[in-house]
Parts: structure tokens; sequence; C-alpha cells
């Protein structure tokens, strides 16, 4: 008897695992979601991205050489000058002094002073954009006062982490975008990189500095850039998005859809570069395939189980009920 109810116990246990096993093996799991795609062919582009400055590459303050009144300023900002031409003319102290002092003796008196005494004339050392030019005509200065303030061009300086730093080379090219101009795209290379590294927040920068191609008008000293470097690039190659591959075991796969069946087919793939939105195709499938992404959606818990919280008091149903009785 005992035999008989053992053998009755086994096959109803197999028989509910069996049932369950089919249940859930070939029922669709109604969180995931199916999406269907073709590989298409396009650029793929591998960067690095971080933060700069607009700057002089090299910055010149023009300082009198002794001190004095400002007589005239020749150049405005934006100014392009050109090596020895004049920028500004001033009086030294004494110079100004006298001119004062023949401005109560007439008009004669101011003009053979100024002949008899010339202004000294402030000269650009070299070719370059005036920045700076904010000093006004009758102004004193004195020998550390910048009059003006020259640069030879303007370049945009990188903070590069020295993780990527081995990326970067000479030459490379990159893309700028200034925070004040976030439609413009500048095009730009790198002209030095830093032998000396720096540490800012606790990390270990190189600086890096670029030179534009093109320098726009709107470009300013001290604007902030974003700066992606061209890293690695592709055209005309084969991409899917990055969703559609799985890995395992060290091998990169997609599911792709079958003809006559419901059922997809795993296809193991090669890689190429990625841009972390999608990968280069090397082989495995082709355009004119069809892969199936599929991806799970998040379930909010139901009603039901709001009670489960470990956080909430438990109850059992026989205090519960005392708790919902009335008084006696």
């Amino acid at each position: 008897m005992n035999k008989k109810k053992a053998i009755i116990i086994l096959a109803v246990i197999l028989g509910l695992a069996g049932f369950l096993f089919f249940k859930f093996k070939h029922k669709p799991d109604s969180a995931d979601i199916l999406k269907e795609i073709s590989p298409t062919l396009g650029s793929i582009q591998v960067t690095i991205s971080t933060t700069g400055t607009v700057l002089p590459k090299n910055r010149l303050e023009i300082k009198p050489p002794v001190g004095g009144r400002i007589e005239s300023i020749m150049v405005k900002e934006g100014d392009s000058v050109k090596d020895g031409q004049v920028l500004a003319w001033m009086s030294s102290t004494e110079r100004a002094a006298l001119l004062d002092a023949a401005q109560g003796q007439g008009e004669e008196q101011v003009k053979y002073w100024q002949t008899a005494y010339k202004a000294i004339a402030l000269l650009a050392p070299i070719d370059g954009e005036v920045i700076v030019a904010t000093t006004q005509p009758g102004q004193t200065v004195t020998t550390s006062d910048a009059v003006v303030v020259l640069s030879d061009h303007l370049i945009v300086r990188a903070q590069v982490d020295e993780t990527d730093i081995g990326k970067i080379k000479l030459n490379q090219k990159a893309a700028i975008t200034l925070d004040a101009y976030p439609n413009a795209k500048i095009n730009a290379v790198v002209e030095h990189i830093y032998y000396e590294s720096e540490t800012v927040n606790n990390v270990t920068i190189y600086k890096v500095d670029l030179i534009c191609e093109n320098a726009p008008e709107f470009f300013r000293s001290g604007m902030n850039a974003t700066v992606d470097f061209m890293i690695e690039s592709r055209e005309n190659v084969l991409l899917i998005p990055v969703e559609a591959v799985r890995k395992e075991k060290g091998s990169n796969y997609v599911f792709l859809k079958q003809e006559g069946s419901v059922n997809p087919a795993k296809r193991i793939i090669q890689l190429g570069i990625t841009d972390d939105k999608d990968y280069e195709v090397l082989s495995g499938v082709t355009s004119g395939e069809t892969v199936i992404i599929t991806s799970k959606k998040y379930v909010f818990p139901s009603a039901n189980n709001s009670g489960s919280n470990p956080f909430l008091p438990k109850f059992s149903s026989e205090k519960k009920k005392s708790q919902g009785a009335g008084p006696p």
C-alpha cells in the first residue's frame, strides 16, 4: 500500500513539474520587448572628449619704458597689427609736466614743447592681434602697467586624463565646440603635447594645445570649450546598435530572424570599433538580414504585493481580524 502511494505521489510531482516546465519554457515573457532592425551602412568615429579653454599662444603685455601719461591709443581690441607698428603714444612724467605748464602760456608754447620734447612710441614687437586695449588717453601709467596686450594667435588648451594621453598624437584632428556657441563645430589639430603633468581634483592630467584650422571671428580668449579628439574612424561600414549584441564566453553574437520560424537563430559575429552607440560589423551578418533586439521593461509591483515590504509591520490574520473588530 505504501509503495502504491509513493508511486502515485511521484507521478503527480513529475506531471506537475512537466506542466510548469512547458508552461514557462514555451510561453514568451510578456516583459520582453522585441524590435527588428537591419544593419546599415554608415560612418563611425571613436573619440575622446574633454574640456578646454581658449587662450593666447603667446601673450605679450606692452608696458611703457618710463612712467608718464598716455597721449593717444592707436589701436582697438580685435585689430591685427604688424611688427613695428605704433600702438600708442605717451609722454614721460617730465614731458607731461612741461606740456601742462605750457597750456597757460599759449598755443605756441605748447607746440614748441611738443616739437622739442618728442612723445614716446609704444611699438608692436610681433605680428599679432590686440586682445586688451582698455587704457584711455590722459591716463597715468607706470612701468608695471600693461597699456596694450597682444596675442600672436588664439589656441585651445585641453586637459587630457593620463589614461588617454597615449592616444593623442601631434597633428591629430579634433573638433571644438564653444560653450557660448554650441551649434558651431570648429576643426582643429593638435599642435603641442606637454611633457609635464598636473594634478587637478586628484586626477593626473596633461595639457594639450590645439590650433584651429579657421578660427571664427567670435573666438575670444577665456571661452570654455568641449574638445573631441578623433581617435579612429571608418567610412561606409556595416553598423548595428550596441543593444543588439550579446556576449557569451568571449564571443559576440546576435539573434537573427528566420523565415518560416518563430524562433530566432543565434549567430556569432566579429566586431570592429564602437562609439558606444553602434558597433562596426566585420563579419557574421549582412545588410539584408534582420536582427532581433530583446530588452527587459520594468514592471512595477502590483497592489497585491504591497504588504510584502519588509519595512512595513506584518500582522497575522487573527490579529487583523481582532484589530478590525469593534469593542465587545
